[in-house]
């Protein structure tokens, strides 16, 4: 069985994870604080925010530029070089619900899930109110997926050719093509994870698709259609988001909850970060 190794432990809720510039950003969200870690352990805060705002999905501009979806408010925020904070986007007027995980793209198109008013206890089958918003970079907004189901964890092919993303209450991947204009069209079943239900997700060089089910403590690997060929079993931990990265790509960071569900609804959490070496390495 894999064991995975400790790289950070102390955080609030570790979530959201890219792999940008040799280290592994993530925000830190109870913590109102984005984190970046090196391979070695040494982290640094990055970006400090008010206790009125909570950092979540993060994406970098071609000119390596952070932007941070914030959780508490409908608004993406932009790091400057020189460090300090502008907003890129008000989303208020197209976002239904707070805003989630987000992944930019090679043009610096920022495609960010809004949660929508559908919770998890919801009754089956259920029409989301949840949205995907693309955000060029000049900061219009448009929404490219509407009627989702609390969008959650996204990601862009190895290609470049598809998004998917996670939907934890569908308990499916749900995938799109993406036009070379942004726009996302043929949505479909990318995986259907029944009974597990998919939080984060990460992509690999071979399209094959990591992801965390919380409620059975593992961490898989799906093809699309739903063939499962890897397993981490995390006992004890609920994990949250993995993400792939590394000097060689091969390196899956995973970022668990050490202690009781029940925690994470009244942000008294706790969480680490480990590391797992795997074979395909990280879509480049």
């Amino acid at each position: 069985m894999v064991t995975p190794e400790l790289l950070l432990d102390g955080l609030r809720f570790a979530e959201c994870p890219r792999w940008h510039d040799g280290r592994l950003w993530f925000s830190d969200i109870f913590a109102h604080r984005v984190v970046a870690v090196s391979p070695a352990g040494d982290a640094e805060v990055v970006l400090q925010l008010g206790d009125e705002d909570l950092p979540a999905g993060l994406g970098f501009l071609p000119d390596g530029r952070l932007l941070v979806a914030n959780l508490a408010r409908p608004v993406i925020l932009r790091r400057e070089a020189d460090g300090t904070v502008s907003t890129h986007a008000d989303l208020a007027a197209v976002a239904v619900g707070p805003l989630n995980d987000m992944v930019v793209d090679a043009e610096g198109r920022a495609y960010v899930g809004a949660s929508g008013t559908d919770e998890l206890t919801a009754p089956r089958p259920l029409v989301g109110t949840g949205s995907i918003i693309r955000v060029d970079p000049d900061g219009a907004a448009h929404i490219v997926a509407p009627e989702m189901d609390s969008p959650n964890g996204p990601a862009i092919t190895a290609d470049g050719k598809q998004y998917v993303v996670a939907s934890l209450p569908a308990q499916e991947l749900t995938g799109f093509d993406i036009a070379a204009d942004g726009s996302l069209s043929g949505r479909r079943v990318w995986a259907d994870l029944r009974p597990a239900a998919p939080d984060g997700i990460t992509v690999d060089a071979e399209n094959g698709i990591w992801f965390c089910a919380p409620l059975q403590h593992e961490v898989r690997r799906v093809l699309e259609g739903g063939e499962v060929t890897d397993v981490i079993p995390l006992p004890g931990r609920l994990p949250i988001v993995p993400c792939l990265g590394g000097d060689d790509g091969r390196t899956l960071f995973i970022l668990s909850v050490t202690t009781d569900a029940s925690t994470i609804a009244d942000m008294t959490c706790e969480s680490v970060v480990e590391t797992v070496r795997v074979d395909v390495p990280a879509a480049r």
